[in-house]
């Protein structure tokens, strides 16, 4: 596994608003996901071309700020290697129910980052 970016979450304020921006400006498909109206799914191109997509969430803390997210071979090892390399998670694991798992950290710079491994039969 490479350990490469594949997901991009936007937080922001207002995602329902922001997410309709994205969709006029470059034409990103945006589906909800989730209850709540606060999660949109955005995908921003045909699989086949380069690059990845992501969602649109609202900010937990009301501050704009983008997050790329790392596919590793496993949450809980990455989440090891972290913290023993000085990094600090701010979100432990937790399941994306049919998708896999997911987990939030800071780099020693500050930089928010998540890591997460593919498991359909999360719960």
């Amino acid at each position: 596994m490479a350990n490469r970016p594949t997901f991009f979450e936007i937080q922001v304020p207002n995602p329902q608003e922001t997410a309709e921006f994205y969709q006029r400006v470059f034409g990103w498909s945006i589906q909800a996901f989730g209850e709540g109206g606060d999660y949109f799914l955005l995908v921003t191109g045909e699989e086949e071309e380069p690059g990845i997509s992501g969602a649109i969430m609202r900010a937990p803390d009301g501050e704009a700020r983008t997050i790329n997210t790392l596919s590793v071979s496993s949450v809980d090892e990455y989440v090891e290697k972290i913290l023993a390399a000085g990094g600090q998670v701010v979100v432990p694991k937790f399941p994306i129910p049919g998708l896999g798992y997911r987990a939030y950290f800071k780099d020693p710079g500050g930089t928010l980052v998540g890591v997460s491994h593919l498991d359909p039969e999360a719960k």
